[in-house]
């Protein structure tokens, strides 16, 4: 099962309060989920808190992409203050395999300016791929990366990839060919408009 959104989700500006979205997934047996919501848009003043956490059979696969946007580039809007918290927890027979939290408060543009976290980015995406099979991509992907990505084998069964880039064209043009190969050639028709 392949699950996308139509277009962007988008976190505006906040009030007061903060958004909070958690997502759960389970995966059976023998099954196969691939989860590619299209970009998360934020704008300056967001407030979001989300978590997306995944229960896996012993014998299932699973595809993540989190594609996280910084503002709309083309439009001239940058994110310069907000929160923003995401966390993601996988776990395979009820034991974690896979964990990630960003958080990102105050002036988010300058946090994205330190060369350990964004180099500048204005989009990012994480990608995980817990399957069997995940070992015999990892040359592959790590050769579609540009040189603000990276690839790794955490376990046998699990790649882990991350990537920054200065807006969102510039991330696609690295996401798509990457996805494309981990789904195996069957990303749905809306990540191509």
């Amino acid at each position: 099962m392949t699950l996308t959104t139509q277009a962007a989700e988008r976190a505006y500006r906040s009030a007061q309060g903060e958004a909070h979205m958690h997502s759960v997934l389970t995966v059976d047996e023998n099954a196969r989920l691939n989860w590619l919501p299209q970009e998360l848009i934020l704008f300056d003043g967001c407030a979001l808190n989300r978590s997306l956490s995944v229960d896996m059979a012993d014998t299932s696969e699973f595809l993540l992409v989190e594609p996280v946007v910084f503002g709309r580039f083309a439009m001239k809007e940058r994110v310069q203050s907000g929160s923003f918290q995401d966390r993601i927890e996988i776990r395979r027979c009820g034991k974690p395999i896979y964990f990630d939290a960003l958080s990102l408060h105050g002036y988010m543009a300058a946090h994205l300016k330190g060369r350990a976290i964004g180099q500048g980015a204005g989009a990012m995406a994480s990608i995980v791929f817990a399957s069997p099979r995940a070992e015999a991509h990892l040359e592959i992907v790590r050769s579609l990366l540009s040189t603000q990505g990276g690839a790794s084998l955490l376990r046998q069964d699990l790649l882990a990839i991350r990537i920054v880039a200065e807006d969102s064209f510039e991330l696609r043009k690295s996401l798509l060919p990457i996805l494309d190969r981990l789904t195996g050639n069957a990303l749905p028709t809306s990540w191509r408009l």
